[in-house]
């Protein structure tokens, strides 16, 4: 190993054939269920497990990895001939795993660039792989964390639950707003705005909702060249259908893609809970 090393961690949703191809390094958050602590993936937490401690009402919740968890792998990648790191995050709104990062860095002998992607899911999974392109083509690790950090402020990621009460609990959204969003059957369409959920538009059935995130998508991405993911939790009629139609309406932008679809991972599941449909649109970088 030399030159620059990317790093994320496991709510980029990174499916783990592309992060070995990319050589990408996968940091799991953890999902506490009950008295059980277990690392988000397949060997540990898994959205099936989420989903089904949500709806017997077991206590849930997540945390992220530690500083010395983080700073154990960037010495192991430093003594392999790691020159740089470059590593790449949810949010900081959302979760301490980016301030785990800059606190391992610290304690490292390399430069380590650590980067708040402004997003969560497979928006931040494609920041990395921006970086990581970045890297394959000879570029700094500045260079590298720059592209990250602009891929993740030109996404757009959008989506529906059938209650707000997951992130309420979380303190991911306002009181305020999970009372409003519950009120009369109205069913929320969510956004990632400034690396916050915020509230986009208010539907009344979830049928609706779902045609409203189609609509929304497709005004995202204009004419780029873009990227899509349709995720969901517990959801996937749904959420295959929301896929079929964005691959038909994004034709031209997909250049013979289709638009990907999977079940979101048991950390980001845990805070939105079952029922959830997302779509993320990331226009590809232009040079």
């Amino acid at each position: 190993m030399s030159g620059t090393v990317i790093v994320t961690d496991s709510t980029a949703s990174l499916p783990a054939e592309v992060a070995l191809e990319r050589d990408i390094r996968v940091v799991p958050l953890q999902v506490v269920i009950g008295a059980r602590v277990l690392d988000e993936g397949p060997d540990g937490a898994t959205p099936d497990v989420v989903a089904e401690a949500l709806r017997d009402f077991v206590p849930v919740s997540t945390s992220r990895p530690s500083p010395a968890l983080l700073a154990e792998l960037y010495r192991d990648l430093a003594a392999g001939g790691a020159d740089e790191i470059v590593s790449v995050h949810l949010s900081r709104e959302m979760s301490g795993t980016f301030e785990s990062a800059q606190l391992a860095a610290l304690e490292v002998d390399v430069p380590v660039h650590v980067v708040d992607s402004g997003q969560v899911g497979i928006a931040t999974g494609y920041a990395a792989l921006s970086a990581a392109d970045v890297r394959d083509t000879g570029g700094s690790g500045e260079a590298a964390a720059e592209a990250a950090r602009a891929r993740g402020r030109g996404a757009t990621s959008l989506f529906y639950v059938d209650t707000l009460e997951y992130l309420r609990r979380g303190g991911r959204i306002g009181a305020a707003a999970a009372i409003f969003g519950s009120a009369l059957s109205v069913k929320p369409l969510l956004e990632i705005a400034g690396g916050r959920v915020v509230p986009r538009e208010r539907v009344r059935t979830a049928s609706r909702a779902l045609a409203r995130l189609a609509d929304l998508a497709v005004e995202a991405a204009g004419d780029a060249q873009v990227d899509v993911c349709v995720s969901h939790l517990a959801n996937a009629d749904r959420a295959e259908e929301l896929a079929a139609a964005l691959t038909e309406r994004l034709a031209a932008g997909l250049e013979g893609r289709e638009v990907m679809c999977g079940e979101l991972g048991a950390v980001l599941g845990a805070h939105v809970g079952p029922g959830m449909v997302a779509v993320c649109v990331s226009p590809r970088p232009t040079s």
